[in-house]
């Protein structure tokens, strides 16, 4: 018996009126996002991280020598604190660690390797406030599913240690939309499609290389990188990117745990309020992250 709860999620999605430009998409995300609200025990506390805008969310119960870094969802392009706080502070509560969202800059305004640049930005300000790497996790989701390993890479070039441990969610690593199941799952995924997900990435992109490892870690040599949770939905088109991720990892020696969830749809951790198995991802995520600041 399927899941009624994704079932009637997948519906009201696909019912969703998109515009095409990207400013209003903007708009709706947020507001379509804000819907869902904090806990009442969570604390919300803005912070400007390395020059970068940022926001701390946080629990009574939270450890406060553990951070979760994370970077939002929406194709470098949408996405904001505003629309992706909800889940941070979940995922922030599942880890039992103080949540730092990074309000990354977005193309086509600031293009690739300006989110990059930021997450590092991010990183290196938890460790100027005294936090080990050892403690820290980096989490995202789609487009900042991608943007964590991108920038696992870019620490380890910087001669930075390693963070515990990546989270990635529903990753976008591929540019180029050449995953198979770009078609083969293009039925079942209400929210991404090859032609507006190839819009995305030229915004992005701004000229550069494709292929860039640190906009397509799927190219890169990803050896000495911190183990990586990938979790992603069997209904997404973006499965292959997922698994293609998991292998690259895999081949360079790098520890990685793939999961593939049953019927479940792009970041379906977005809707963890009114969807049981987003919860569930939700404490998985963070069990692991537990696990991985405790090795």
């Amino acid at each position: 018996m399927g899941d009624t709860e994704i079932g009637a999620l997948r519906a009201k999605l696909a019912s969703r009126v998109r515009s095409d430009d990207y400013r209003q998409r903007r708009k709706d995300m947020d507001a379509a996002f804000s819907q869902y609200r904090v806990a009442p025990e969570v604390t919300v506390e803005p912070v400007t991280a390395n020059g970068v805008r940022a926001e701390w969310t946080s629990t009574p119960q939270d450890d406060r020598d553990a951070a979760l870094l994370y970077v939002h969802g929406g194709g470098y392009v949408i996405g904001s604190l505003d629309s992706h706080r909800h889940v941070v502070s979940e995922a922030g509560r599942a880890a039992r660690a103080w949540a730092l969202a990074l309000d990354y800059r977005l193309a086509p305004e600031h293009p690739f390797p300006a989110a990059v640049e930021d997450a590092v930005a991010g990183y290196r300000y938890l460790l100027s406030r005294g936090a080990r790497p050892g403690r820290i996790a980096i989490a995202g989701d789609s487009a900042g599913g991608g943007l964590v390993v991108a920038a696992m890479l870019a620490i380890r070039e910087a001669g930075l240690a390693q963070p515990a441990c990546g989270w990635c969610i529903s990753p976008w690593v591929d540019m180029e939309g050449i995953g198979e199941s770009m078609s083969s799952k293009a039925e079942t995924d209400p929210m991404v499609q090859r032609e507006p997900l190839l819009e995305m990435a030229k915004l992005y992109l701004g000229g550069a290389d494709p292929r860039s490892p640190l906009a397509a870690p799927i190219y890169a040599d990803l050896r000495g990188l911190a183990p990586l949770l990938i979790q992603v939905g069997a209904a997404e088109t973006l499965l292959d990117d997922a698994v293609r991720l998991a292998k690259t990892a895999g081949a360079a020696d790098v520890r990685v745990d793939l999961q593939v969830w049953p019927e479940m749809v792009h970041v379906w951790h977005l809707f963890h309020p009114e969807l049981k198995a987003g919860r569930q991802a939700i404490e998985a995520g963070g069990a692991y992250v537990r696990s991985m600041m405790a090795a």
